[in-house]
């Protein structure tokens, strides 16, 4: 690890609580930077994943989705943590569905699902939170059945982890899509 690295890590995470979007950009690009010729592939991947958030809280989602990109391409290279590739693979799903590219973005959320369904240590907000955004995306492509399948899995977890946010927009999209949520308890 590198001090230098971590230092600067530690900024833009506290420019990014701060909302100082630019100053944790400047920070995040050189962490990254410093990072990759030190070929430090931990903070290497940790950097690309906070550039990535902070391009996305700007609005950059094809620059965050291109950072997303590095950031999955070294975590399958380089890392063995199964679930550090899946939160990434979500992420990059999501800026996908913002940006339109629907294929791409199911191809993600499936390889996510498929990682958290298959790791016995993934936690279930993590599953809830990668189902709907696949739901979101399932609907908006047309296909009902499977969104109203995610959905209720969503507000399945959500209910068991009391996230009554999460239950909540569940329900209402079940019920927009005509499944009346008594019926499916």
């Amino acid at each position: 690890m590198n001090n230098v690295t971590e230092e600067l890590i530690a900024r833009a995470a506290q420019h990014r609580r701060e909302r100082k979007p630019t100053d944790a950009a400047r920070e995040w690009a050189e962490a990254v930077e410093l990072s990759r010729q030190q070929n430090d592939i931990p903070n290497w991947i940790r950097s690309l994943r906070g550039a990535a958030e902070t391009e996305r809280d700007l609005g950059r989602n094809r620059e965050a989705g291109d950072l997303y990109d590095e950031a999955v391409s070294l975590c399958r290279k380089q890392s063995n943590d199964a679930l550090l590739l899946a939160h990434t693979i979500r992420h990059l799903g999501d800026v996908r569905r913002h940006i339109g590219q629907h294929e791409g973005a199911q191809s993600c959320y499936e390889e996510a699902l498929g990682i958290y369904r298959r790791e016995p240590e993934a936690n279930p907000l993590d599953v809830a939170n990668a189902l709907r955004p696949f739901a979101i995306l399932k609907e908006k492509m047309g296909d009902f059945d499977g969104a109203r399948a995610l959905w209720r899995e969503a507000r399945e977890l959500y209910e068991s982890l009391a996230i009554d946010a999460g239950v909540a927009e569940a329900s209402q999209a079940l019920a927009r899509l005509g499944e009346s949520c008594e019926a499916t308890r």
